[in-house]
């Protein structure tokens, strides 16, 4: 009994591992149809913002957006919030702050902070180096952006 059971759970493995074993075909991204493909800063979308910030969406949908940026010494976003935007910011070089309400966040490289809707926010670069961060935002944030008072 204990010899059939063994052989039943090996065959059953067996044919488990067969499936599995087996690659799958490449998926296709649900926005294009297209099989996923690399991106980086070379080749993303690029655009300036604030006059001497730089931002390349590495990842451009409507429910769902990644955006690589630079902002030098001294720049800064305006106060703004998002009515249906979530965001995630993370710092991969430099330092930032971000400002919200009375509240001032200091982020340096390998730290993030999520944003969510309505929370009236403001990235500044008080530093005296570039800072690149990632900004990913669920939907997308651009046409969700508003002026805070």
């Amino acid at each position: 009994m204990i010899i059939r059971s063994l052989l039943l759970v090996l065959a059953c493995s067996s044919a488990l591992f067969a499936q599995t074993a087996t690659p799958e075909p490449m998926p296709k991204s649900a926005a294009t149809d297209k099989p996923p493909t690399k991106t980086s800063t070379a080749t993303a979308e690029h655009y300036r913002w604030g006059g001497v910030s730089d931002g390349w969406h590495l990842l451009k949908r409507d429910d769902l957006s990644v955006i690589q940026e630079r902002v030098p010494p001294g720049g800064a976003e305006v106060m703004h919030y998002h009515k249906t935007s979530r965001q995630f910011f993370y710092v991969v070089k430099g330092e930032a702050v971000m400002a919200l309400a009375e509240v001032r966040i200091v982020l340096r490289a390998g730290e993030g902070l999520e944003i969510p809707p309505g929370v009236a926010h403001q990235l500044r670069n008080e530093s005296t180096e570039d800072v690149h961060f990632l900004v990913v935002s669920m939907p997308r944030s651009h046409g969700d952006k508003f002026t805070a008072e």
